[in-house]
C-alpha cells in the first residue's frame, strides 16, 4: 500500500461525508414551512432550498477535485445546521 492509495481513501471518506451533510441539510431544510423561516428572520425557504439543491447536485456531477463552489457550497450547509436550522427548530418546540 503506498501513500497515494491511502490519499485517495481519504478523499473518498470525506467525498461521502460531505454528500451526506449536504443530503441532511437539504432534506431538513424542507421539512420546515416557509412561514417558519420568515419567523425565524432567516433567508425564505426557496433560497435555502435553492442554495443547498445546487450544492447537493454540484457534490454529485462533479466528483473532482475541490473547488472554490465546492467550498462555498460546504460552507453554506454547514451555516445552515449550525445557524438556520436550531433557530426554525426552536420555533417548533414553543
Amino acid at each position: 500500500m503506498n501513500v497515494f492509495d491511502v490519499q485517495g481513501g481519504v478523499l473518498l471518506l470525506v467525498f461521502f461525508i460531505l454528500l451526506a451533510v449536504k443530503i441532511y441539510a437539504f432534506v431538513s431544510a424542507l421539512t420546515f414551512s416557509a412561514e417558519s423561516y420568515e419567523a425565524a428572520g432567516k433567508l425564505t425557504k426557496p433560497a435555502w432550498t435553492i442554495i443547498l439543491g445546487l450544492a447537493l447536485i454540484l457534490q454529485l456531477l462533479f466528483f473532482g477535485g475541490p473547488t472554490i463552489l465546492h467550498l462555498a457550497f460546504t460552507i453554506a450547509a454547514f451555516v445552515y445546521l449550525a445557524d438556520v436550522r436550531p433557530a426554525l427548530a426552536g420555533l417548533t418546540r414553543r
